[in-house]
């Protein structure tokens, strides 16, 4: 019998041509006690899958399908073989480090005004150097000793408001600089709050922890899974990907926000790939059950959920899912 599947690991995985994982295992043992013989036929994502099910292109649909009551209304679902849930994958990277300020700085336009003010400072250091060495008598004769000079008072004026900088002009000299302290006085200000604002809008955008700190955010999740349905029923945005490295790929480049699906599917990724910065974040949520799928009214429906029954009894199931994830603590 042809049987379509869908790579999900650790439920599908595939090596070559050959598939294998704890969905597959369980399969086998099923098929082997129907004395049935499987073929199997990869399909693109969940949606593709349950579709060629009911339409009788496969036999029967093997992965990680969720059970739900839309997928129920064109295809027969078998006793449960796995309990699940919703989780949330989020790059542990974000909004950290110097490169993630300066690529927000340089965004929000600051980097741009930072240089202007640079600018300013350079051709202040200039101007009063070319101004000391003519009136200023005790001024350095060497350029390379003036433009230092001068450019120490000019930052010391920009940063603090004080220098030691001696008064030429009298009362004009003091409004000159009581005009160029004020300047550096704004230029901190200005400094000061476009680095902290930046700093925490990055706190806020990262700060995920739960369902809640999704809103406004696009999210990342499998293309025809549970996980896209049930956030788009709370207004979430969701970008779709067939497999979790496409999806990985754009949570670590800041593409998403976060990642949400089947809570197995993100913790087994994330032990496979302990390298990633990536990690999961709050409990599970949306419990849902992984079913084997078969069209409307076939008459396997009906032994191959005696024969998961009769897996569960004898905890073969249970061994399956301590090999692909470990003993519960």
């Amino acid at each position: 019998m042809q049987v379509g599947v869908y790579v999900s690991e650790p439920f599908v995985n595939k090596q070559g041509n050959a598939f294998s994982g704890m969905a597959i295992d369980i399969w086998q043992d099923i098929a082997t006690r129907m004395n049935l013989a499987s073929q199997y036929v990869e399909y693109p994502n969940y949606t593709e899958l349950v579709k060629a099910v009911s339409e009788g292109k496969v036999e029967a649909a093997v992965t990680n399908l969720t059970i739900t009551e839309q997928r129920a209304e064109i295809v027969d679902f078998t006793h449960p073989w796995f309990d699940a849930g919703l989780r949330i994958m989020v790059h542990t990277q974000a909004g950290s480090g110097w490169d993630d300020l300066i690529s927000r700085l340089d965004d929000a336009g600051h980097l741009a005004t930072y240089a202007w003010i640079l600018g300013i400072l350079v051709a202040a250091t200039v101007l009063l150097t070319i101004f000391d060495r003519r009136f200023d008598e005790g001024f350095p004769k060497r350029w390379r000793e003036g433009l230092a000079e001068s450019f120490y008072h000019v930052v010391s004026i920009a940063t603090s408001g004080k220098t030691s900088r001696k008064n030429l002009f009298g009362w004009v000299g003091r409004i000159w600089q009581t005009f160029w302290m004020v300047f550096g006085i704004a230029i901190i200000a200005y400094m000061t709050s476009s680095i902290t604002s930046v700093m925490t809008v990055a706190h806020i955008d990262n700060n995920i922890s739960s369902l809640s700190d999704l809103q406004g955010k696009s999210v990342g999740v499998r293309a025809g899974g549970v996980a896209e349905r049930f956030l788009k029923s709370r207004s979430i945005a969701t970008v779709p990907f067939d497999h979790m490295p496409e999806a990985v790929n754009a949570l670590v480049s800041d593409e998403i926000a976060a990642i949400v699906g089947d809570g197995p599917v993100l913790e087994y990724y994330a032990h496979q790939h302990a390298d990633q910065p990536v990690d999961l974040v709050g409990n599970v949520f949306s419990p849902d059950k992984y079913g084997f799928a078969f069209p409307r009214h076939s008459e396997l429906v009906k032994p191959a959920s005696v024969a998961i029954i009769s897996a569960h009894e004898s905890e073969e199931v249970a061994k399956l899912k301590a090999k692909y994830f470990g003993p519960e603590n």
